[in-house]
């Protein structure tokens, strides 16, 4: 099994997470605009109680997005910075995956639709079935005004099983559902507004990605691909207070 440390600084969340041996170790606090002060320290908490050296870590793993900008700069900084100097490859995992995969694991929904609020009166969002501990994706990510959800009809072209049906709601998106389509409010129950993409869950993803390939496939890269990923082509914005 691989040794991968995992990060995330996405949202609000900051967190921190070491898999090895299939055992995680894990930090998290939500701590608004105050990441780079506590990602390190959370780095540094998580090889110390995992009893692990840096130079044991076969990879790094990160929230690559979509989520707050800002965020994701910091942890794609850091992780490049790790990874250059350690000599090793990184795993980018989508925080919306990340995210899939704790409502699963925590509440045993299977059919899960992820949301953000994404600012500028948006919603990055996303479709996924869970199966064997495995996320798969069966709409791709997208970026959209809450109005535009929506949800494939029928199974989804062999991607994953997911039938016609009901699916479970996370994250802070949810709180745009009374704009969205009938159809998407029929068809999804949302469970938690609340959550948010930890490391915990990135490092699980992680970890079956590397270990599935043996450390090389197109999930796996150099240090130098360590980049976010915004779903927005484009950003024209203004500044509102308190927000990013």
């Amino acid at each position: 099994m691989a040794c991968i440390l995992a990060l995330d600084t996405s949202s609000e969340g900051c967190s921190a997470a070491l898999i090895k041996e299939g055992h995680v170790t894990s930090a998290y606090e939500v701590v608004p605009r105050d990441h780079t002060r506590k990602i390190i320290p959370m780095i540094q908490q998580v090889l110390k109680d995992s009893g692990t050296r840096a130079d044991e870590l076969d990879a790094i793993a990160f929230g690559r997005g979509p989520g707050s900008f800002t965020g994701l700069r910091i942890a794609a900084g850091v992780t490049q910075g790790l990874a250059y100097g350690l000599g090793i490859k990184v795993v980018p995992v989508s925080t919306l995956e990340a995210m899939a995969l704790e409502a699963f694991m925590v509440g045993g929904h299977q059919q899960v639709v992820t949301a953000i609020d994404a600012r500028m009166d948006e919603v990055y969002w996303g479709a996924f079935e869970i199966a064997d501990n495995k996320v798969i994706a069966i709409q791709p990510e997208c970026v959209s005004k809450p109005e535009q959800v929506a949800l494939a009809e029928g199974r989804f072209d062999g991607v994953g099983s997911a039938s016609v049906g009901q699916f479970s709601g996370v994250g802070s998106g949810w709180s745009f559902i009374q704009r969205m389509p009938e159809t998407v409010q029929n068809r999804v129950a949302v469970v938690d507004e609340a959550l948010m993409a930890k490391a915990e869950y990135i490092a699980k993803i992680a970890d079956s990605k590397f270990s599935a390939s043996g450390g090389a496939s197109d999930d796996i890269v150099s240090a130098e691909f360590a980049i976010p990923v915004y779903l927005r082509d484009t950003v024209t914005w203004k500044k509102l207070p308190g927000r990013e």
